[in-house]
């Protein structure tokens, strides 16, 4: 029986028309599935359902969800977080994944960025938000003279410095912020070349949970606030007040940039 499928140009590309085909057709498909964003059950035969193909460096996985949860999209993810997902299929509030800022993996000897979630308040609304920090300073790519180039090399990307956070910040278009099966996977950056396909710019070395108030204010606002800071300007904070904090000190001393993402997944 034919499905309510969506299989999107990128996923087309990745497992060949023919399988496409037969997806749609509900060869290959299954009729009741465990959405891969929200985790509740759909029905390809009665719902929208999307095609979502995680992709590792050795292994793909095709995952179903809900169309009003995920587009049809490919995420490349890491291999070990892959063959995570494929073991659970048959919290924690910080991670590190090696990255640089233009989303090359570096040597395990480089700074790495950590990642904390957290409730920030500006104004009267609660606000999700997401805050990055390297370990150590991060040239740009190519040079040797060290020095700390975090910050401008996000400025050229769209963010914008935050003196203060008074105000919320502008949406930063073609990037995201991706929730899948529950819990956060990756920052998503565009892709390079013209290529439509977004790419992780940060992703988990495992899904990192976060706090059901952290999601239901996403789920609210379809909007997630990135704050990035330089090395040594935040730390990590026990406390979402001691974060603020540390935060509003960042900003006072020129030390934090930020955007607004769309939300991907619930």
């Amino acid at each position: 029986m034919p499905r309510l499928l969506d299989v999107s140009n990128d996923v087309r590309a990745e497992i060949g028309d023919e399988e496409a085909d037969r997806l749609m057709a509900g060869d290959n498909a299954p009729g009741s599935y465990d959405c891969t964003s929200c985790r509740t059950p759909g029905d390809s035969q009665q719902q929208p359902t999307s095609t979502v193909l995680f992709v590792g460096d050795e292994t793909a996985v095709l995952a179903f969800a809900h169309a009003t949860c995920l587009p049809s999209q490919v995420v490349q993810v890491a291999e070990d977080q892959l063959q995570g997902a494929v073991q659970s299929i048959g919290g924690g509030e910080q991670d590190a994944a090696a990255a640089q800022p233009d989303g090359t993996p570096t040597a395990p000897s480089q700074a790495v960025l950590g990642v904390t979630s957290g409730l920030i308040l500006i104004g009267d609304t609660t606000h999700p938000a997401l805050v990055v920090e390297p370990t150590g300073p991060i040239a740009r790519p190519g040079t040797t003279t060290g020095g700390d180039d975090f910050l401008p090399l996000l400025i050229e990307q769209g963010f914008m410095p935050a003196t203060t956070l008074d105000g919320v910040p502008s949406i930063l278009g073609g990037w995201s912020v991706l929730l899948a099966m529950g819990q956060l996977h990756a920052i998503l950056q565009p892709g390079t070349g013209g290529s439509p396909a977004q790419v992780a710019w940060w992703q988990a070395h495992q899904p990192l949970l976060v706090t059901e108030g952290w999601r239901t204010a996403a789920n609210k606002t379809q909007t997630v606030l990135v704050f990035a800071a330089s090395a040594g300007s935040i730390g990590h904070q026990p406390r979402e007040d001691l974060l603020r904090q540390a935060l509003d000190k960042a900003a006072a001393n020129g030390r934090l940039v930020a955007a607004a993402m769309p939300l991907a997944g619930t």
